[in-house]
């Protein structure tokens, strides 16, 4: 396939090599905290001080590290790649953005960015946000929360990327569990439409079954190497 669409999408496997932890430990906290205490609108609603301390804490966490070889080796294929390239991350930090990825999509919100409930805008961010933030559009205090989809709320651009997916060639999932829909369903889409579908992952996902093929290992390693073997066929 030397110039096919490909739709590749990412979790918190790959960040996870970057020093960044993963969604949730094994005993189903999120660093530490029940996920309906910081991640839902109720939770914010309740607690906005814990739930801003729970983010900023991530935010500065997220700055303080670098995208590793697996996110550089993707910026690399999409440069090169002459088809239709779509990367959607479940991730909410902005590494792939620094590794020099363009044409992305950050489903489920991004640290880096605010959004103010009184006004409807969403902005840029950095640093600490806080419950007494002013909104930079309207001014309003108070009403500024990050722009992360929680629990409850509908992961963004779904259109563009249920179009992308029935229209690609190949399909990638890289560094998730195969267990957050609407995610987890993705390779269902592009296999249903005729893609061909790889996984690249520590373990088998929940839905390895539906993968044509397996490449098993940590990111660091895997994507890199699989992205070799994609730019050679290029010089082919």
């Amino acid at each position: 396939m030397r110039n096919g669409n490909i739709v590749i999408l990412t979790g918190a496997g790959i960040s996870a090599e970057s020093g960044l932890q993963t969604f949730r430990a094994a005993d189903g906290l999120w660093e530490g905290h029940k996920v309906e205490d910081v991640a839902t609108p109720q939770a914010f609603e309740r607690d906005p001080a814990l739930v801003h301390a729970f983010y900023d804490a991530r935010r500065e966490r997220a700055a303080a590290v670098e995208p590793n070889a697996a996110h550089r080796a993707l910026a690399d294929l999409e440069a090169a790649w002459s088809g239709e390239f779509l990367l959607v991350t479940q991730n909410v930090d902005a590494l792939h953005e620094r590794a020099g990825s363009r044409t992305l999509i950050h489903m489920h919100g991004e640290l880096n960015r605010g959004w103010c409930l009184a006004c409807g805008e969403r902005f840029a961010w950095e640093g600490a946000m806080g419950e007494q933030v002013p909104c930079p559009s309207c001014t309003d205090v108070g009403q500024v929360r990050p722009d992360i989809v929680w629990f409850g709320e509908m992961p963004y651009e779904m259109e563009r990327i249920e179009t992308a997916l029935r229209g690609c060639d190949l399909f990638v999932s890289i560094g998730t569990s195969g267990a957050v829909y609407p995610a987890a369903g993705f390779v269902q889409t592009a296999k249903y439409c005729g893609a061909r579908t790889l996984e690249i992952n520590l373990d088998p996902s929940m839905g390895s079954i539906f993968f044509d093929e397996h490449r098993h290992g940590p990111a660091t390693v895997e994507v890199p190497q699989w992205v070799k073997e994609m730019l050679s066929s290029l010089r082919a």
